[in-house]
């Protein structure tokens, strides 16, 4: 299948310096690099995950920020060089179309170079027409070319922090630069 380089829609890529096996691991592992409060299994084609930009108000981002409510997703692919997500359905309260990721794929293609693996995310459905292209562009962005890599070669990514428990531990909020 294409990696999709010549493609208009939204797309962030970087080169990690470490075999394919070993990134394929830490994409397969969402709550290391994207959120802590992922709800559900993220590592098999079949599972689905629901995610949530919020940190501090479990559920109710809207709360705490504008921000993506809730988006579900179901992995519809697992390959030693792709993995592929349909957004099943999502709300976001940052943009008028709250649902604008609803039926859209993120596609992460791994490809091996001489200097590791490159990574490409796709998130096929967003174009720069989008109204979230920006902001989405700023986050995947940062996910890619920072947590990812990041969890791949030091074994800590920059995810969303856990909810906090009862006790008001847990992690603080997201940076903003985290969109």
């Amino acid at each position: 299948m294409s990696t999709m380089e010549n493609t208009q829609y939204l797309t962030a890529s970087v080169t990690i310096d470490r075999a394919p096996e070993r990134v394929l691991a830490a994409v397969l592992d969402v709550r290391g690099w994207w959120t802590e409060n992922l709800i559900g299994h993220s590592a098999a084609v079949g599972d689905e995950f629901v995610f949530t930009d919020d940190a501090a108000y479990p559920g109710e981002t809207s709360r705490a920020k504008e921000g993506i409510r809730f988006c579900r997703f179901r992995i519809t692919e697992v390959s030693p060089t792709r993995v592929a997500w349909h957004a099943v359905d999502c709300e976001m309260t940052f943009i008028e179309d709250r649902h604008e990721w609803r039926d859209t794929d993120v596609i992460i293609d791994l490809t091996p170079v001489d200097r590791g693996t490159e990574l490409r995310l796709t998130h096929v459905g967003l174009t720069a027409e989008s109204e979230c292209f920006e902001a989405c562009s700023r986050g995947w962005s940062f996910y890619v070319r920072t947590s990812i890599p990041q969890l791949v070669t030091t074994g800590a990514g920059q995810p969303i922090p856990r909810y906090p428990d009862a006790d008001g531990a847990g992690g603080a909020a997201p940076s903003e630069t985290r969109a």
